[in-house]
């Protein structure tokens, strides 16, 4: 039996423009697999890769990073939302940059979003085929909690899935994913720090007690799952792709300069290890 490949990209806001830089070059190159799974940014930009559509990540990132419809705080303050929901999954797919939500659906690829429950602090993973209807969980998955409004769902209130489950291997590999390319956005020497600001997400999460908790240990998870992917790496099953230093990108940058320096960052980084990916999957 043929192993199953998959692809797996973790979020980091803007951070993702190096994740986009990567996806590019796959698309170009003609590199496919038989599902992926994104996490917050991850699932907002890495939609693209199934709808076949290069180019348009850092398109619209740039093209509309002055844009207070796109995400500013006026869309926090009269929205609640910092990324303002109607413009970026609506307006902007339908209207200003269209999604290819025909070419998405019929993708063989399988595509699923990681989100985490704010009533239990865990994670859901959902599997999207009609892109239409699935949005909603991209836009929950990309929910940062403090400046985004929870995504109510089937009646349960979802926000990003960073927070429960970051890079989403171990839920990969448990179904039938053998050999995963794994795509970071911080360089293998990172190590996460507590939430500097945590009494401040307290207050600001005060409604969802379970949801504070998992904040709370993010950091030690995240690293205990760093851990795990460089093992897995090690054994042969796991290919990651991350930046060689820090990116020093902000989590909403509006600098189109430093968008395109980081996507250009991933173009490289892609393209220079593009023969290693190749063996990796043949």
């Amino acid at each position: 039996m043929a192993e199953k490949k998959g692809l797996i990209l973790e979020g980091g806001a803007m951070r993702g423009m190096f994740t986009t830089g990567v996806l590019d070059v796959f698309m170009e190159n003609g590199i496919t697999f038989d599902g992926m799974i994104g996490v917050s940014a991850g699932a907002t930009f890495g939609c693209n890769f199934k709808s076949k559509q290069p180019g348009r990540a850092i398109r619209y990132n740039k093209k509309y990073a002055h844009d207070r419809r796109y995400c500013s705080f006026y869309s926090l303050f009269t929205s609640g939302n910092l990324y303002n929901a109607d413009f970026c999954y609506n307006v902007l797919p339908n209207q200003l940059d269209l999604f290819d939500y025909e070419t998405f659906d019929n993708d063989p690829m399988e595509f699923y979003v990681a989100v985490t429950d704010a009533e239990t602090g865990n994670v859901l993973y959902q599997k999207i085929s009609d892109s239409r209807k699935g949005m909603e969980w991209i836009r929950a998955s990309a929910s940062m909690p403090g400046v985004s409004r929870p995504v109510e769902i089937d009646g349960r209130l979802l926000l990003d899935g960073g927070i429960a489950d970051s890079v989403p291997i171990e839920y990969f590999e448990s179904i039938g994913y053998t050999k995963n390319v794994v795509v970071l956005t911080q360089p293998r020497d990172f190590t996460k720090q507590p939430v500097s600001f945590f009494p401040l997400m307290k207050f600001l999460l005060r409604k969802h007690p379970k949801l504070i908790e998992a904040v709370a240990v993010r950091h030690e998870k995240y690293n205990e799952q760093r851990k795990y992917i460089f093992s897995r790496e090690k054994a042969g099953a796991a290919f990651i792709i991350c930046p060689q230093k820090p990116l020093g990108i902000s989590r909403t940058e509006k600098n189109v300069d430093e968008l395109e320096r980081v996507y250009q960052e991933g173009r490289a980084e892609a393209m220079k290890r593009l023969e290693e990916i190749k063996a990796f999957l043949s």
